[in-house]
């Protein structure tokens, strides 16, 4: 199998790409999303194209520095009817996204993108669809309460693979996809070129 470079410092997506066996080696992008978050909003870009872009981004900046190597570039938002939602800064913006998904089906969308000698020569992005169940504010400061620090920022403000699971009523999709990497379409463009 390739070695690839892994642009994001996501111990979760570091953990998926060693259960497949993907060998990687980690090197933060450190884009500053923010701006370019705002800049994108203002210009009407929809989540998907933000978290498309993103990715391209952080693989590109990586792949500039590292040539003749293939870099691995992802990013993962939450997309409530439009309303484009990141990851966290502090327990009470955790709290605040909690409340605005709280009842409500949204999608989270992964983006993942590989580039070679700052280009993109792949990528691909998939959506998963989540319905949170409804709870009172108590129950969501319970939730977060039993959620490390490290989780928190880390995922957005849900675990899926781990206490997140009991939010939702309905969850359709890859659960790859919604811990932030579609593995299975990298796994098969690797595939492909090696």
């Amino acid at each position: 199998m390739l070695n690839i470079i892994l642009a994001s410092k996501s111990k979760v997506r570091k953990q998926i790409l060693d259960s497949y066996d993907i060998k990687t080696n980690v090197e933060v992008s450190n884009l500053d999303e923010e701006p370019i978050k705002e800049s994108m909003l203002k210009e009407g870009a929809s989540p998907e194209i933000i978290s498309k872009n993103l990715a391209e981004l952080k693989a590109n900046k990586v792949s500039q520095k590292i040539t003749n190597s293939l870099v691995l570039g992802a990013d993962s938002v939450i997309d409530l009817s439009g309303e484009l939602i990141s990851k966290p800064e502090s327990r009470d913006e955790a709290l605040e996204i909690l409340k605005k998904l709280n009842g409500k089906k949204h999608s989270l969308i992964s983006s993942v993108c590989i580039s070679k000698n700052g280009s993109m020569i792949w990528n691909y992005t998939d959506k998963a669809y989540l319905t949170m169940k409804h709870f009172s504010e108590n129950e969501l400061i319970t939730y977060l309460n039993k959620i490390s620090d490290d989780a928190l920022y880390a995922y957005n403000v849900y675990q899926i693979e781990g206490e997140g699971r009991t939010l939702f009523l309905n969850i359709e999709g890859d659960e790859d996809t919604i811990m932030g990497l579609p593995i299975k379409k990298i796994k098969e463009y690797l595939e492909l070129i090696k």
